[in-house]
């Protein structure tokens, strides 16, 4: 199905990454089997040392995990897909893939508290030192290199903050000095933002997001060219953070509305911001959508609409902060987004709760900021639930 890959990414979430068996089903088969059988010792010694193309064992070969992995490839205009257990163990990967002790990445201070957590506690302890700095500020990454930088490592918009990095600019420096760039691309997803297209080596998603869209089940992916995840596949193959057979299927029906949802997530989301700018309460919206957004103009450029994630710092700090939440009736307190179901949370005492207090602050993420994963309810609705806790 080559011919496939001509088509938009909406028709490539419907069908790219289709295979039938004999039976000539119309959709996605789940394989659900551990292992699988081979028709004589020659062709299971083949398999295993890559002479002879074929499945063997559900931790790193699975039809229906490939056929996710297919899909998304297309979408993203990658000549691989590398799929994974959750987003964490996809960012894992890539480091674990792609350096060795005594590298160096350099990343944003804008990133999901659980990366920074894992760059910060987790590799450090096996020689692999990170740097940070401004998102949007190119000079910064150019300052911040080192002899052993590797690695440059972004999200954009960024986690909570919405802040918008110049891609195709921070790919040049990382090209012209030999280095790899990584854009963590779960906020946009292929439907708003291709980064390979702007230059980026490595795109990754948090699955769990918006590519399921229903917060059924976890998976990541890691998404570029061949020659730069044959590594990140060996690392998959021998630790074994696989994404089973069940949530690949799931993913699979959730590619197949991710331009539809996505559409209408971007639509909400930005009217739900300009009608938090006009509360008094309110004394900052975050939205790349929005005329007011520092980058706004950045984004109309890289992305086809400004997302579905809204955040807005409020009077009062912290105290404020958790009245509105507590205030909701109807929309989801969790820490999850890219959900049919409008979520809120309190990324300091939350999502970014395990980082230091000086990190939050070097990533502006306030005491008074709230996150708002905007679903698919009425938007009516959702602006009456949170004007319970806004509007006096």
């Amino acid at each position: 199905m080559s011919h496939i890959l001509d088509y938009q990414p909406e028709t490539l979430g419907v069908r790219a990454g289709t295979q039938r068996s004999q039976f000539g089903e119309h959709s996605e088969a789940l394989f659900l089997t551990s292992s699988f059988i081979f028709e004589n010792a020659a062709q299971a010694a083949a398999r295993f040392i890559g002479e002879e193309s074929g499945n063997i064992y559900s931790r790193f070969t699975n039809p229906t995990v490939s056929m996710f992995e297919e899909r998304l490839a297309a979408m993203e205009g990658a000549e691989q897909c590398v799929a994974t257990a959750s987003g964490m163990s996809a960012i894992l990967a890539v480091v674990m893939g792609l350096l060795k002790a005594g590298d160096h990445i350099v990343a944003s201070y804008s990133l999901f508290g659980a990366t920074v957590n894992l760059f910060n506690n987790v590799i450090k302890k096996f020689g692999v030192e990170t740097s940070y700095v401004s998102a949007t500020d190119v000079a910064e990454w150019q300052a911040a290199m080192r002899p052993n930088t590797r690695l440059f490592f972004l999200e954009t918009p960024s986690n909570p903050l919405t802040e918008i990095s110049d891609i195709a600019a921070i790919a040049a420096v990382a090209k012209t000095n030999g280095l790899l760039l990584a854009v963590d691309n779960c906020f946009c997803t292929p439907i708003l933002q291709r980064p390979l297209q702007l230059g980026a080596d490595i795109v990754i998603h948090s699955a769990t997001k918006y590519l399921d869209g229903q917060g059924r089940v976890l998976g990541g992916a890691v998404l570029g060219s061949s020659k730069h995840l044959e590594s990140i596949y060996g690392f998959l193959r021998t630790a074994g953070p696989t994404m089973s057979a069940f949530n690949a299927w799931v993913f699979l029906k959730g590619l197949e509305t991710l331009k539809l949802r996505m559409n209408a997530h971007c639509a909400s989301a930005l009217e739900l911001a300009l009608w938090l700018e006009a509360l008094p309460m309110v004394l900052r919206v975050f939205y790349p959508g929005l005329e007011s957004h520092p980058q706004h103009e950045l984004m109309v450029k890289q992305q086809s609409s400004g997302g579905g994630i809204v955040s807005f710092e409020v009077k009062g700090g912290k105290e404020a902060a958790w009245r509105v939440i507590d205030a909701t009736r109807l929309i989801s307190i969790t820490a999850n987004l890219g959900d049919a179901k409008t979520t809120i949370t309190h990324p300091a005492s939350t999502t970014h709760a395990r980082i230091s207090p000086e990190a939050r602050a070097a990533a502006g993420i306030s005491d008074g900021l709230l996150r708002i994963g905007v679903g698919l309810e009425a938007l009516s609705d959702i602006q009456q639930d949170l004007a319970r806790g806004l509007i006096p």
